[in-house]
């Protein structure tokens, strides 16, 4: 992969919670990313993304839920959120946006 579109493929979208706030003061950034990803494809994309080096990266897939909508049962879709732990002195940013 070289071509930045096939890296925004990958990388969905920053994940901002309390429990990613927690994890970004020990060196990690949460993103949600492409159920099909692998963790050197992780790697790779936030590396050309954002210029920064990253040091591991721990994936985990989050069952969707169900939920009830007018009566109707449905059911969320599975995600896979990438907790990326970067080197140091390197950070993102994720309040500023892509």
């Amino acid at each position: 992969m070289s071509s930045k579109t096939e890296y925004y493929d990958v990388i969905r979208k920053p994940i901002v919670t309390e429990k990613a706030t927690m994890a970004s003061e020990a060196g990690a950034v949460v993103f949600e990313v492409s159920m099909d990803s692998n963790k050197p494809l992780i790697k790779e994309a936030v590396e050309a993304l954002f210029n920064v080096k990253v040091k591991a990266v721990n994936t985990t897939v989050v069952k969707g839920k169900t939920k009830r909508f007018k009566g109707q049962l449905g059911r969320r879709k599975n995600t896979k959120k990438a907790y990326v732990m970067l080197e140091e002195g390197n950070t993102i940013d994720v309040s500023t946006g892509l």
